[in-house]
């Protein structure tokens, strides 16, 4: 049976700035799930939720709060590719590189974006404004290769057009 806590100790609650209304609804997240480590996915998921992504101080702060070693909640957030530990750009480019977009163009398709932003998949743009990823698959095989522009799914796509794409935002102010 999982010790539950009502709140953590003092010295973990003046841990984080107390003029940061963030830290107070994450706190109120963790204190709904009563503190229990077992709760560390979904204490990432809103902590990224109102941050953008999930700092070293906020890993460590979550540590804290949850009595989990730090190295525990590092491996969780690296472990599933949805968290982010950078900040993440104002607009969002993910290549699928499942098994049907990958065998359809997805590699050729990656190394466009990379050339054109002159980044990794993984990165974001110096100026902020674009960030590349990757995903394993995005369950939409049947309109391979796809593309995630801004949350939003492109299909049959080609290295040409997701070049056109960005460098159209790119080009805007």
């Amino acid at each position: 049976m999982a010790v539950t806590r009502s709140q953590p100790p003092v010295s973990e609650q003046a841990s984080h700035p107390s003029g940061d209304n963030r830290f107070k609804l994450l706190e109120a997240t963790m204190k709904k799930h009563q503190y229990r480590p077992d709760a560390l996915i979904e204490v990432l998921h809103r902590a990224q939720e109102l941050f953008g992504y999930l700092s070293n101080d906020l890993l460590l702060y979550i540590a804290n709060s949850l009595h989990l070693p730090p190295s525990r909640v590092y491996g969780v957030a690296t472990f599933y590719h949805f968290f982010s530990l950078a900040p993440k750009g104002e607009h969002s480019c993910v290549v699928c590189l499942g098994t049907a977009c990958y065998v359809r163009g997805a590699a050729a398709i990656l190394a466009a974006a990379e050339q054109t932003l002159g980044i990794r998949a993984g990165h974001t743009t110096p100026d902020g404004r674009l960030s590349l990823e990757t995903a394993r698959c995005l369950g939409a095989c049947g309109i391979a290769p796809t593309v995630v522009f801004d949350g939003a799914i492109t299909g049959h796509q080609t290295p040409e057009q997701v070049q056109v794409w960005l460098e159209r935002l790119k080009e805007k102010d």
